[in-house]
């Protein structure tokens, strides 16, 4: 007998294939070989089976029938996918072994673990484990084959995200939804990640900006001349400051105080994912979701990096030889002239900057694999170059300077002087003018709160400290002090990866990576979940909160369920889920801490009085509206209600996911039509009612949705009868088309 191979996607089984069985022969949904047969998933083709699959009463949102916390967890095939699902669990009838092909990660290993449990599979299992897709890596990932009993742990963390997801997302947004009578999302990760951006937003609209002034003086000795910034208490009087702005001004003063210290700048850290959507966003604009789907092409289509989803910034000692052959690979492309500047020898086993073991786990750092890149998109050169110019920096000796702190003291008054001189510009050289192209920059004077120039100079810097020197000249500036910035994607990836904490030490924050907000391969995700409901919006870079968004969190904090916002106590989940997985915690201790938590959330929201709130656009805590509010009883049905109410009430009968790819919605019952909860965040998918004389029924709609067009049906028209589906022509906007049958 055979052995079957499930990949995570049609490409990368093609790809596995055209290795280990370049001659099979390609069957569509498999590709067939002398000794294997490769076919795969399409992503998730299981998930978890929804409330009504327990009891058809959870079909009605009812405050009463909550908390809702099953004793073993069904699964359900993705109707779209089913066929797939088929073919696979027929294939398997016909081989003795299988080779788990997933990714190499939680969600690659969860998504094979329920196609396993679904299909009733008992055979051997073995497990793929590589970084990237080339034909070398994959050769020998096929000859170090491991047992997949070795990765149960993984799977039982990934079963436990998954399933205390569920428990939360289902059970918190039924009760906050049907107490408040407006259709509010809430997440084991989403929602304390809508806390850290709604507590910036309120910090920034509570800050009171007070106006001070800054003094400089020019100063000379000699031939140099250089610049000072007065030090002292905050001048909050423009007087004041003019005064001592004038009794420096043409004065001979004294350098009271002058060090020159000689620094390294060694290269940034490898990339992971979180850090190359922090860079990409801030450098290119891209979203979070955007970085990293550009990064997965490259990964599986182009075959160019390594895997991306890594949450590691270093590499072990068996990554050193790819890291020199990939350098090699490098001289006959674009960047020959950096490869030429290179020094293979500082890439070593020994630099422990770059190779750490103990903080590689699943997954190295993204690197370049030893294939040359074809023809890529502007967007996906952007990011290979980002990851290429990383990589190259490695090779490269750290940059050096000679910091230089003076303090002038003229009539009493002290100024100080901040040059960074550059001796060497080592690794920079990479950066080809994107970085340290600006001549001064900031550096926070932890006295004043305020920053201090800081020049960048390229000529020698030298100051003879016995020398008197000159006054020129003085200005007097106002400023004001600055509220916290809005976070953009590349700031709350940052806040997500340390779990909302302000940690500058790199140690402590690569600590924290175990304790973040979800993990490198969901965080994009989680923002995009965010925008889809509605509770965020972009303006420019900027996230700002929306009022659905400020609602949610003052409905939950002031339920008295604070932990469900808690960065830091999700953040302690995610840790605990990380050490599931290595076999340090136990699936089952997790999940009955998950259970208590919900009911407990339950509990509270039971108690909570109904807020008054106004429709999705103009929603706020504790402020009625000028239009009819609708009041809940805690129970959604489908009972007839005046039509301006008809609307809100359907929002509690979810009828199935919205088909527009990356919507996030839930399509609902109108009076008119079938549409997306997304509508006010533009969502325009709609199916009405009436179409070419039939009426969509709850039981087409389905099969529109799940199939793509209705049974058959007849039409009756002048011209005479005929058969015919209705057909769901566009997933983008709903429109519907007849596809005759005879």
């Amino acid at each position: 007998m055979k052995t079957l191979v499930i990949a995570e996607k049609p490409d990368m089984g093609r790809t596995i294939a055209a290795v280990i069985e370049p001659k099979g022969k390609n069957n569509r949904t498999y590709i067939e070989g002398e000794h294997f047969i490769i076919t795969w998933a399409i992503g998730h083709l299981i998930g978890l089976a929804e409330p009504d699959a327990y009891d058809a009463k959870y079909k009605k949102w009812n405050i009463r029938d909550l908390p809702i916390i099953p004793d073993h967890f069904k699964i359900v095939p993705n109707p779209r996918t089913k066929d797939q699902l088929k073919v696979i669990g027929e294939l398997a009838k016909r081989c003795n072994r299988i080779i788990n092909a997933c990714d190499a990660g939680r969600e690659g290993q969860y998504i094979f673990a329920l196609i396993e449990q679904h299909l009733k599979l008992s055979m051997p299992v073995q497990r793929l484990w590589i970084s990237d897709l080339t034909a070398e890596s994959i050769a020998q990932g096929f000859r170090e084959l491991r047992d997949g009993t070795d990765f149960d742990n993984l799977t039982r963390a990934a079963r436990a995200r998954s399933e205390a997801d569920w428990l939360i997302g289902m059970n918190a947004s039924r009760a906050f939804t049907t107490r408040h009578n407006t259709l509010l999302s809430v997440g084991r990760v989403q929602t304390p990640v809508l806390a850290l951006i709604y507590d910036r937003q309120k910090e920034i609209e509570a800050f009171d900006s007070q106006t001070f002034y800054e003094v400089k003086a020019q100063f000379a000795q000699g031939d140099r001349t250089y610049q000072g910034t007065w030090q002292g208490e905050r001048l909050t009087s423009k007087e004041a400051a003019e005064a001592i702005g004038t009794k420096v001004k043409g004065k001979q003063g004294q350098i009271t105080s002058y060090e020159a210290k000689e620094t390294k700048e060694y290269p940034y850290k490898l990339y992971d994912l979180t850090l190359l959507q922090r860079e990409a966003n801030a450098k290119y604009g891209y979203s979070a979701k955007k970085t990293l789907d550009i990064a997965q092409a490259l990964y599986e289509k182009h075959k160019v990096i390594s895997y991306p989803r890594t949450n590691s910034n270093y590499v072990t000692e068996q990554n050193i030889e790819g890291m020199h052959k990939a350098l090699h690979m490098l001289r006959s492309t674009s960047y020959a002239k950096l490869v030429e500047g290179a020094n293979p020898g500082l890439v070593h086993k020994q630099n422990k900057a770059l190779c750490n073991p103990s903080r590689v786990e699943d997954h190295h750092a993204i690197l370049p694999t030893l294939k040359r890149a074809g023809t890529l998109s502007k967007e996906e050169q952007n990011i290979y170059d980002l990851i290429i110019r990383r990589f190259l920096s490695h090779f490269y000796p750290p940059a050096e300077y000679k910091q230089h702190t003076v303090l002038t003291e003229v009539e009493s008054e002290t100024f100080k002087t901040n040059v960074k001189e550059l001796l060497f510009l080592g690794w920079k050289v990479v950066l080809e003018g994107q970085q340290d192209e600006n001549k001064t920059s900031k550096r926070k004077n932890k006295d004043n709160d305020e920053d201090d120039s800081e020049e960048l100079v390229d000529q020698p810097f030298q100051m003879n400290p016995n020398e008197s020197v000159l006054c020129k000249d003085s200005t007097v500036k106002e400023k004001a002090t600055q509220p916290p910035k809005a976070y953009t994607e590349g700031t709350l990836l940052k806040a997500m990866e340390s779990a909302g904490k302000q940690i500058e030490n790199e140690e402590l924050r690569e600590a924290m990576k175990e304790s973040g907000l979800g993990t490198p391969a969901t965080r994009a995700a989680t923002i995009e979940r965010l925008k889809n409901v509605g509770y965020i919006e972009m303006q420019g870079k900027k996230i700002m909160i929306t009022p659905k968004g400020r609602t949610a969190i003052e409905l939950i904090r002031h339920a008295g369920v604070e932990l469900l916002t808690s960065p830091e106590m999700t953040g302690q989940w995610e840790r605990r889920l990380n050490q599931i997985s290595k076999g340090e915690a136990t699936q089952e201790k997790f999940m009955e801490n998950v259970k208590r938590f919900t009911i407990s959330i339950i509990d509270k929201v039971k108690m909570q009085a109904p807020a008054e709130l106004a429709s999705f656009g103009d929603v706020s805590l504790g402020k009625s509206s000028n239009k009819r509010t609708a009041r809940t009883s805690g129970t959604m049905t489908n009972s007839k209600r005046a039509s301006s109410e008809t609307m809100a009430k359907s929002t509690y009968s979810p009828l199935a996911p919205c088909p527009r790819e990356g919507c996030g919605g839930q399509i609902i019952e109108g009076r008119k039509g079938y549409g997306c909860t997304h509508y006010k965040q533009g969502c325009g998918f709609v199916i009405w009612k009436e179409f070419s004389g039939k009426k969509i029924t709850g039981t087409m709609l389905k099969s529109l949705l799940e199939q793509g067009s209705t049974k058959v049906l007849t039409f009756k028209t002048v011209q005479g009868d005929f058969k015919g589906r209705i057909k769901l022509l566009d997933r983008m906007s709903g429109k519907l088309e007849i596809e005759r049958t005879e």
